[in-house]
């Protein structure tokens, strides 16, 4: 397992690719439609990514499907103002995709609505891109699971991507974010991912997601505990199995939250050159928004490793990262570098 830490990212640029999403976010109640406000945030795992980069300074590309209109313009021109580089989008279709979480719920319940059948991104098929062009001047690629769980053309051009980013040396991560309303196209995720993964270098996600969709089963009955040594014993064991499947697999990490009514534990591990490093653990029982804490982990853990840090460095970045995204309200971070660096704990 040969490390990321010695390989030179600077003068490069980071590329994120997925979906641009407008999350529309109507309150519980239904207050929305008396007072004919229904706010929105503009996301997408992916572009959650970049736009963290982007703020930490690090060269941030992104890729997309749009349609071309006055509404993609604005977007376009929003996103250029937070310093993320644009010109890799591509303008084709007729729409933009939406998804629909009522305030305050959670991403995985049914507060979960999406509308993205026939988006720009759905309709993206294999020998549309010129990859060569889009992956120029970028040391690093980064896309996640949600992209793949759209559809069977979409899945072909991630890997037509993968494929094309290898070639060229550079540096591939996946966040392994399972959305079971997605994978609706007779595909099990095991049926698609592992030919995928096999050309990642940073693989992020928790061990859940690993088995559900790379089969890395997850031993024993583990929840009987709730112990956090044996989490971390499971995510080691995890971890090595991941690298072994993937040989190209450079680094493993892993996630924790567990939300236990307004309580929030929150604590992640990384595996790399052989080394099983866990972060400290964060709690809270006031929290914002929980959309895009992970994106904020991998855009901390692609942070750490573009800047050369330590693995320890690394993780507990990341990991302090995405937990003061807990208390923002938007779908990316809006933390500088400084502002997590102060947060990170040390004991």
């Amino acid at each position: 397992m040969s490390g990321l830490l010695s390989k030179n990212f600077k003068g490069g640029a980071v590329l994120s690719l997925g979906e641009l999403l407008l999350r529309i976010s109507p309150d519980a109640d239904g207050n929305w439609l008396d007072n004919s406000i229904l706010p929105f945030y503009v996301g997408g795992a992916e572009l959650n990514v970049a736009t963290a980069l982007a703020l930490w300074d690090v060269p941030s590309k992104y890729f997309t499907a749009l349609p071309k209109n006055g509404l993609s313009e604005q977007i376009i021109s929003y996103l250029n103002k937070k310093n993320i580089d644009t010109s890799p989008v591509h303008y084709h279709g007729n729409r933009l995709g939406l998804y629909f979480l009522t305030k305050g719920k959670d991403l995985k319940h049914d507060a979960l609505i999406y509308d993205r059948a026939n988006s720009a991104f759905a309709d993206l098929q294999p020998g549309m891109i010129d990859w060569d062009k889009v992956l120029d001047g970028v040391t690093w690629f980064h896309f996640s699971a949600i992209c793949p769980a759209i559809n069977q053309q979409v899945a072909d051009v991630c890997l037509e991507a993968l494929q094309a980013a290898s070639s060229k040396g550079i540096t591939i991560s996946v966040d392994l974010n399972y959305r079971s309303k997605l994978w609706q196209y007779g595909k099990e995720p095991q049926e698609v991912m592992p030919g995928l993964v096999k050309y990642c270098d940073v693989i992020m996600g928790n061990i859940w997601a690993a088995e559900k969709m790379l089969g890395i089963e997850v031993l024993g009955d583990i929840h009987e505990s709730g112990q956090k040594s044996i989490y971390l014993k499971e995510a080691l064991s995890s971890s090595k199995r991941i690298a072994e499947q993937y040989p190209k697999c450079k680094a493993v990490a892993n996630t924790f939250r567990f939300d236990e009514w307004d309580d929030i534990d929150y604590y992640t591990s990384l595996y790399t050159n052989g080394g099983f490093y866990s972060s400290h653990e964060y709690n809270t029982r006031q929290k914002v928004d929980k959309v895009g804490t992970g994106d904020c982990f991998m855009a901390g853990l692609i942070y750490g490793f573009y800047n050369n840090q330590s693995a320890q460095q690394t993780l507990e970045f990341a990991t302090a990262a995405a937990f003061q995204k807990l208390f923002i309200t938007s779908d990316a971070t809006t933390n500088t570098v400084d502002e997590i660096i102060k947060a990170i704990k040390y004991e």
